[in-house]
């Protein structure tokens, strides 16, 4: 969560409203209200994270609350539906190619935003809407991989586990437990949290719930023929630093 998010103490304390993120959850509550909803919640700012057995509770119920929205909103501030051109006076809307590169799409958490809710509506930092889940689903299945039935809102038991653990790729999440944690709704299971334990060990617990071995590299994306597949291919130019083959191997070491 970057500082100038709105979190639960900045509610309490009356300083809200002196951050940036201040103006999104201003916009929620008003499209909230147009949508004829009668409340409205937002995760950085509705979970006092100060208290562990609420933060616990929020987390291990998150997916579920997103899954019963009647509505799910996304304000991607990175993203702006309209660009002047230096060249002439009129107002050209080009912000597919920004919404592909947001970084909402590289978030951990915003995966399950993302799957459980039926309504997805996408809006620009300019708060004009871009379109929903179902509009966007070829742009959507594009940028993450997700397979379409899954953004339709097929059962997650439908995708095997390996295959959902895949989907949350290389998500980054600003407490590194919390790439292992954000999995748990998507998984369908219940752990509690046990921050400072790592990002490894945090995997390690998740697969153990899941009845899975440990070996991580089973489940990494990979490509066919690709070098760092091979030990005798490795040191090939086409493989990029740091993928050497000993290099992933540790990661299960």
């Amino acid at each position: 969560m970057g500082a100038e998010e709105v979190t639960f103490k900045d509610l309490i304390d009356g300083t809200s409203k002196s951050k940036a993120g201040y103006g999104k959850i201003q916009f929620c509550g008003e499209q909230a209200e147009h949508n004829g909803l009668q409340y409205f919640w937002v995760d950085t700012c509705c979970i006092d994270k100060s208290n562990a057995v609420e933060l616990q509770e929020a987390i291990n119920s998150m997916f579920r609350w997103y899954q019963n929205a009647d509505q799910c909103y996304v304000y991607l501030s990175d993203v702006s539906t309209k660009k002047r051109k230096a060249s002439d006076s009129s107002t050209e809307y080009t912000w597919e190619p920004a919404f592909r590169s947001s970084k909402w799409f590289t978030r951990g958490w915003t995966l399950q935003e993302l799957i459980a809710p039926t309504s997805v509506e996408f809006f620009s930092k300019d708060q004009e809407l871009l379109g929903d889940k179902k509009r966007l689903e070829r742009q959507i299945h594009e940028i993450t991989g997700i397979p379409l039935s899954a953004l339709r809102g097929a059962p997650l038991s439908h995708f095997n586990i390996e295959d959902r653990l895949i989907w949350a790729g290389t998500r980054q999440t600003t407490r590194e437990e919390d790439r292992a944690y954000s999995m748990l709704g998507i998984c369908d299971i219940y752990m509690p949290l046990i921050y400072g334990e790592g990002e490894k060990n945090a995997f390690r617990r998740l697969r153990k719930e899941l009845g899975l071995d440990n070996d991580l590299l089973d489940f990494l994306p990979n490509a066919v023929e690709a070098p760092f597949n091979s030990v005798s291919r490795q040191d090939e130019p086409s493989c990029l630093p740091n993928t050497r083959v000993h290099l992933l191997q540790e990661i299960c070491d």
